[in-house]
C-alpha cells in the first residue's frame, strides 16, 4: 500500500505528463517543438510556450501570452490533484485537458487545453 505522499507525487507526475502530452513531447537534440494553447469560453486563445522541460518530459516553466505584446512567465506548482501553472496575477488549474484560467480578482474562465 502506498502512502499519501507517494500518491500525491504520482498524481502530480501523471497530471504534468498529461499536460505535456498535449504539447507533442520532446524533440531530438533537446529542442522542443510545442504548439500548445488554452482555448477559452471567452472566445480567446492563450498560447503557452515552454521554457524548461524536465528530463521526464514535464513542463516546468514557460510563458502564457495574454495579449499581443505581453507574455507572463509561469511555473509548475505541485498540487494534490491535477496541475497548476502560475505567474503574476494569473494561473491555470486543470486535470487532463480541462482547465480553468484564473485572473485573480477579475474572475475565471473555463478553457480546454489544445495542441496543433
Amino acid at each position: 500500500m502506498i502512502g499519501k505522499r507517494e500518491f500525491k507525487a504520482a498524481l502530480l507526475l501523471t497530471a504534468a505528463a498529461t499536460l505535456l502530452a498535449y504539447s507533442d513531447g520532446a524533440q531530438a537534440g533537446g529542442r522542443q517543438n510545442h504548439r500548445l494553447w488554452l482555448a477559452c469560453e471567452n472566445g480567446r486563445n492563450y498560447p503557452v510556450r515552454p521554457k524548461a522541460i524536465s528530463d521526464e518530459g514535464d513542463l516546468v516553466t514557460g510563458y502564457i501570452r495574454v495579449s499581443r505584446h505581453h507574455n507572463v512567465p509561469i511555473r509548475l506548482i505541485p498540487m494534490g490533484e491535477g496541475y497548476r501553472y502560475a505567474g503574476r496575477s494569473i494561473w491555470f488549474d486543470g486535470v487532463a485537458g480541462d482547465v480553468v484560467l484564473n485572473w485573480g480578482k477579475r474572475g475565471a474562465v473555463p478553457c480546454s487545453l489544445q495542441q496543433g
